[in-house]
């Protein structure tokens, strides 16, 4: 698949990734609007019936802006994710544009999408998990990279382009400490053809993270992120103030965490306490609105 046709309508070639317990439609909804992909991860919607509202809506709004980006959604792909089968049955319905899958196999996600002609990206931390997603058949691979918010990657991005340019030359989207129009010019001078930013947008006024949340970020630096598997039992760059707040030492943190994708409501409750940033965190000074943050990066990128 040609990355033009992932990159159509685009202002700049960027995703907003999709974030657990932030992105929401109305931060869907303003990305698409100013021009670049907006997304979520569909156990944000607590119920099915949230979710399927939740994608009606973007359907509604952004039929009415033509001009507008598509936008995505995030699903797991994992067998053991109880809303998994549910979750895929609502985007069938909905027919998002692009569906970008994590934690699994995507291959049965993948054939699903293609029947109605979606676009399909996998999250990937290696190149090894990149070569099992190219084939399941994806469209196209999120090369999730050191420095990068929520679970992480451990490569360098200069490193991870490089190598899984190698042997697949269809889209590539970097993500990890990508924080300025001027990171994401770098990120397709490497060999990318979009920049996955997460970050700089959890304090922006359409984001659902708390507003204390939005503050510690905004008051952040890049020696305020800390790596562990100690909360999930992946690795993920946690908010030193959060870890703190939440009474743990994060210098010295506890043996790794599991994750269970069986207990969803365990997972929702330690990210709904400890807060996660990419190391990129210091680039982001106010609480602004999405189109705010958006015409800044092109004025950058338009300057790099």
């Amino acid at each position: 698949m040609p990355s033009s046709k992932l990159s159509a309508k685009l202002r700049l070639p960027v995703i907003v990734a999709p974030m657990f317990l932030i992105s929401g439609s109305e931060l869907v909804v303003a990305s698409c609007r100013a021009g670049v992909i907006g997304s979520f991860p569909t156990q944000n919607a607590r119920t099915a019936e949230e979710l399927d509202a939740w994608m009606g809506r973007i359907n509604d709004e952004l039929a009415t802006a033509p001009e507008a980006a598509p936008w995505m959604v995030n699903i797991i792909a994992n067998p053991n994710y109880p809303r998994r089968d549910a979750d895929l049955a609502l985007i069938l319905k909905h027919r998002p544009p692009v569906v970008v899958t994590a934690l699994g196999n995507p291959r049965d996600v993948v054939e699903a999408i293609h029947g109605y002609g979606g676009i399909v990206l996998a999250d990937v931390i290696n190149p090894r998990f990149a070569r099992k997603a190219i084939e399941a058949g994806v469209d196209g691979l999120v090369l999730v990279a050191a420095g990068a918010g929520g679970h992480t990657g451990q490569l360098s991005g200069f490193v991870f382009v490089q190598e899984v340019r190698e042997f697949w030359d269809g889209p590539l989207v970097l993500g990890g400490g990508i924080a300025t129009g001027r990171a994401v010019k770098a990120a397709q001078v490497l060999g990318a053809d979009l920049a996955y930013m997460g970050t700089h947008f959890i304090p922006t006024r359409e984001s659902m993270a708390d507003e204390r949340y939005k503050r510690m970020i905004v008051d952040a630096d890049c020696e305020d992120i800390v790596c562990s598997d100690a909360i999930t039992g992946v690795k993920a760059n946690w908010l030193r103030p959060s870890l703190i707040a939440a009474g743990l030492d994060p210098d010295h943190l506890p043996p790794a965490g599991t994750i269970d994708f069986a207990k969803a409501d365990t997972q929702y409750k330690r990210w709904k306490t400890i807060w996660s940033a990419g190391q990129g965190v210091g680039s982001a000074h106010a609480v602004l609105s999405v189109a705010e943050v958006v015409d800044r990066l092109v004025a950058e990128y338009r300057a790099a």
